[in-house]
């Protein structure tokens, strides 16, 4: 059996694919029709190419209704799903929130109260309206932003792993860098899956914080040491709560495996935000959550 590897960037990431099979040109087709499916959603997707799609919504959805294609109105409709079993706390408007506290260009800063503030009157998934009779979007308070950060590598992933199946093929691994992985099959030296390495967060460069097999399944994890700042003496990750206006305190790491990528990094942030116990309540069938919490003893646990 052959195996390829190959990787390209696009959405802010690097896009990964490890495949298994008998010929290497029907092997290489397949895997560059699955970049190719990555690109073109990154050019409807991206918040950053005033041309696509999303942009466009961005734009117009202020002043009135905007038509979009199946496929995007789908994928808005389902993200308002998350945002009410999540209450709130997954909202593809937090754009606002992001920007005034810096993280839209990955640096971060100390707002003000009153800039927060100011943040909130534009965030907030119930002002996003939808008309599913003619598919079209709606804000119903100016200056509102949609961001798919929080499902777009997700839903790439799922994209590219219907690809490879429609190819023909069922023994790959696809990944977006660390987020957003899925293993199809089992690679063959190991039976139980592909085995995937959950970052320490405190050593993410070193350590391990567990370890996982996936086989036919998704992995996403939501880090608070992916993007940081320290500020008044405290440190302040990127992951935001909607509700607040503030980053979510408490835990350091939340990863969800599902059988749709798009369900496990949609889930993280909930999670990631309103931590084990709400997880243990309200946690959707079928998925598993790792999580570690932060403090003077940090707690490692998996909720299944």
């Amino acid at each position: 059996m052959t195996r390829l590897e190959a990787s390209v960037d696009s959405m802010g990431t690097t896009f990964s694919v490890v495949l298994y099979g008998d010929r290497h040109d029907r092997m290489e087709e397949a895997t560059n029709a699955a970049f190719a499916e990555v690109q073109r959603l990154d050019s409807l997707l991206s918040v950053h190419r005033p041309a696509s799609g999303w942009s466009e919504i961005n734009r117009l959805a202020g002043q009135g209704p905007v038509a979009v294609s199946p496929e995007v109105f789908k994928l808005i409709s389902r993200c308002r799903q998350y945002s009410r079993r999540s209450q709130g706390t997954f909202d593809i408007t937090v754009g606002p929130l992001m920007k005034t506290w810096g993280f839209f260009k990955g640096t971060g800063r100390l707002p003000s109260r009153e800039e927060v503030a100011a943040a909130l009157t534009r965030v907030g998934y119930c002002h996003l309206c939808l008309d599913q009779a003619g598919r079209t979007v709606r804000f119903d308070i100016a200056g509102m932003e949609i961001n798919p950060g929080g499902i777009g590598k997700g839903y790439a992933v799922d994209r590219m792993v219907g690809i490879l199946r429609r190819k023909g093929f069922d023994t790959a691994l696809v990944m977006a860098s660390s987020s957003s992985i899925y293993g199809m099959g089992a690679p063959p030296d190991e039976p139980r899956g592909w085995k995937i390495d959950i970052r320490h967060p405190k050593r993410p460069r070193r350590h391990s914080a567990a370890e996982v097999f996936l086989q036919d399944m998704s992995l996403s994890t939501s880090g608070g040491y992916a993007q940081t700042f320290l500020a008044d003496g405290r440190v302040f990750s990127h992951i935001m709560d909607p509700r607040t206006g503030y980053p979510a305190q408490g835990m350091l790491l939340v990863s969800v495996t599902a059988p749709r990528a798009i369900d496990s990094e949609a889930w993280t942030k909930p999670f990631f935000i309103h931590g084990r116990s709400w997880a243990l309540k309200n946690k959707p069938k079928r998925l598993n959550a790792f999580f570690c919490e932060d403090g003077p003893e940090q707690t490692w646990s998996w909720l299944s």
